[in-house]
């Protein structure tokens, strides 16, 4: 259901009366952010709004001394309105005729003229956010390529993608969203690739959106993009590099930027898209394959690799003769499948405390886990070596998934995966990987199966997926974003 329409209130021609309505619902006077300046210019009493920490005053400053040189005898009405318009020396000029567009305009970082006797006031974009410069992100981090990643900052982000693909043909939409944080929300994509009923979806979802603001900006608007519930699994996509989201843009994906967040998000996506990595396409398709290979099989071993040996520990008779070595050769106390799930969850917890520790205590932090926790926990006898062993290969696993979120969901699939197989064996392994696989098949990203080109089966875009194919090759476009236009050149 849609929002209901808001009842804008106009800007009259008493100036007294616009000034009155904003110093109340902006808070001039009572936030100190908040800055007023009242001049006279050509006869005629001139407002000017603005929030200091968010407009770069030496802007302001010029265009206030440009107005101060107007000619004295201009003074009427209209001449004076059109005078102001002509002298205000910069290239973003907006003219508006509502009240809740001027709030929101001053409160985005932009400055709003007041004019009196008139019923417009003039919008000025002198936006200087704070934030910081582009740098590399550290999740996403390549051998070869460029160093340079999405920032805070909505304008600079949209300036990094223009930067790589200059078609006039590129759209970059801006909506607001929260009724009170009026977070900025822009729609990227390329108007004679993506599918239109795509981008419609994804507004309509985006206006839908009815909450009072976005404090955890991308992450909130995911939520209510894709309705995830408690579905572990990550429906969109995420990268802070703008070469990954220019890559996606040209394929038929849709970009949407969240202003604060330097994360973007790709949709529609699939479970294939959160195993690759840029590093595959910064070297040659032989390596980049092998390297894709390498982290598919790290990938099978944070799932499957614990619940694997459980059950070999459950039933050793499954085993053939020449890997009768595997399993425990020392008796413990403590089950094998206790021990498994306090080793899983304290280096979660590992995890979690690498986070909130200080970079100069992490490493610290990681030599007591590695040397005291665990080599005395063997010696001990509370952990038997191999669970120490198999533990720390999954883990390897995890940490080579391109994707965190993607990483976090086969992690808790595996802790559940090792609870049934201990508690029942070859059936409740069978059973519990069976029931994984479903799930993630039953799951649909904005109506977008989640294991395409796997389920339903398309075998050229699945060789693309297994085998990085060079450039030159790769000249159709992915069918599952329905591109107008399936062919990469022309």
């Amino acid at each position: 259901m849609s929002k209901p329409a808001e009842k804008e209130t106009p800007i009259v021609m008493k100036l007294e009366q616009n000034r009155k309505l904003m110093n109340e619902r902006i808070g001039v006077n009572t936030s100190f952010d908040v800055g007023f300046r009242s001049i006279t210019i050509l006869g005629h009493e001139i407002n000017l709004y603005y929030v200091t920490g968010l407009c770069d005053t030496s802007y302001i400053i010029q265009i206030l001394r440009q107005l101060n040189e107007l000619d004295d005898e201009n003074t009427g009405e209209d001449e004076a309105f059109q005078s102001i318009h002509d002298e205000l020396v910069h290239q973003q000029v907006e003219l508006t005729q509502s009240i809740e567009k001027s709030i929101t305009r001053v409160l985005s970082g932009l400055i709003v003229i007041f004019v009196e006797g008139a019923s417009e006031a003039f919008i000025v974009d002198v936006r200087s956010y704070p934030g910081r410069t582009p740098t590399e992100p550290d999740t996403e981090k390549v051998i070869r390529g460029s160093r340079d990643g999405y920032t805070e900052n909505i304008v600079e982000n949209t300036a990094l993608t223009r930067r790589r693909i200059r078609d006039e043909r590129l759209r970059f939409e801006m909506l607001q969203v929260g009724e009170r944080s009026k977070t900025d929300i822009c729609i990227a994509y390329i108007n004679d690739i993506v599918d239109p009923g795509m981008v419609q979806l994804i507004k309509e979802e985006m206006k839908n959106i009815d909450t009072d603001g976005l404090s955890m900006a991308d992450k909130s608007v995911e939520e209510f993009l894709v309705r995830q519930g408690y579905n572990p699994f990550p429906l969109v996509r995420y990268t802070e590099r703008p070469d990954v989201a220019s890559a996606h843009l040209f394929e038929g994906h849709v970009l949407v930027m969240v202003d604060t967040s330097p994360s973007m998000i790709i949709t529609p996506t699939t479970y294939f898209h959160h195993v690759q990595h840029a590093e595959e396409y910064r070297q040659s398709p032989m390596v980049g394959s092998f390297v894709r290979w390498v982290r598919f099989i790290g990938i099978l071993f944070s799932v499957f690799l614990l619940p694997l040996w459980m059950l070999f520990v459950v039933n050793p008779e499954l085993l053939p003769e020449n890997l009768s070595f595997i399993g425990p050769t020392e008796e413990s106390t403590i089950p094998i499948i206790i021990q498994l799930l306090i080793a899983d969850l304290g280096l979660e917890m590992l995890r979690i405390a690498a986070i909130h520790t200080p970079t100069p205590l992490s490493t610290a932090m990681g030599l007591i886990a590695a040397v005291l926790v665990g080599q005395i926990a063997i010696e001990v006898g509370m952990f038997v070596p191999e669970v120490i062993l198999y533990i720390s290969l999954a883990a390897i696993g995890s940490y080579s998934t391109p994707s965190y979120e993607l990483s976090v969901a086969n992690k808790m699939v595996r802790v559940v995966l090792v609870i049934i197989t201990g508690i029942f064996g070859l059936p409740g392994f069978v059973v519990g990987s069976t029931a994984y696989i479903l799930l993630l098949a039953r799951t649909k990203s904005l109506s977008t199966p989640y294991l395409w080109p796997f389920l339903p089966f398309n075998a050229k875009a699945l060789m693309q997926v297994l085998i990085r194919m060079s450039v030159p090759l790769s000249k159709i476009r992915p069918s599952i974003v329905h591109p107008q236009n399936n062919r990469r050149k022309g």
